[in-house]
């Protein structure tokens, strides 16, 4: 998926290696320990690498195939690998739709990353492609995002997706046609353990 910027193999990585060990330090309750190689770190070090980058990112938890958590930011003043430590342990801990994770669960759990794109506002809903767009609706005080993976791993058609962004806001379906409402479009590299 082109998000306007690329990924390194070491730089995504790095990434579910902090993500992982933001969770397990938060609950062996202790400080976690980063690890970054030496060429790795002068690139950050020097700002030659996306990790110290300002960049919204997702952390999601699958447990046998389950999603387990959610969370992420938009968009972010942190640079992108405090971005993803800090949304993994809001994944493990805070979604309000699961318990926090035990201990026992989390050596079962699989990681997954998304880093996305700015947002583009989206004046065209019949533009959106599937696999390849993420959306993000504003409308009466509400807002809901669905990553660009989702349509193609539910199987939803463009109207089905369109649909359900409405709902994950909390609103009708086809409320973004609506006036007043905002509809935006992002990519995003996405990428996980195996």
């Amino acid at each position: 998926m082109v998000a306007g910027f690329t990924l390194t193999p070491e730089e995504e990585a790095a990434l579910l290696a902090d993500a992982r060990e933001s969770i397990a330090a938060t609950l062996e309750n202790r400080l976690p320990s980063y690890q970054r190689n030496g060429e790795l770190k002068q690139a950050v070090r020097e700002g030659r690498s996306v990790l110290d980058k300002p960049r919204g990112a997702f952390v999601t938890i699958h447990a046998g195939g389950d999603l387990r958590g959610c969370i992420g930011r938009m968009g972010a003043s942190d640079a992108l690998e405090k971005t993803v430590r800090a949304m993994a342990i809001e994944a493990a801990f805070g979604d309000p739709r699961f318990p926090p994770l035990s201990r026992e669960e989390f050596s079962r759990c699989r990681l997954e990353i998304s880093v996305l794109s700015p947002l583009k506002p989206c004046d065209d809903p019949r533009s959106v492609r599937l696999g390849v767009h993420g959306l993000y609706l504003i409308h009466r005080g509400r807002s809901g995002v669905l990553l660009p993976q989702v349509a193609v791993e539910q199987g939803w058609d463009l109207d089905a997706y369109l649909d359900y962004i409405c709902l994950k806001a909390g609103l009708p379906p086809g409320s973004y046609q609506e006036p007043g409402a905002r509809l935006y479009t992002f990519t995003a590299i996405v990428f996980g353990e195996e």
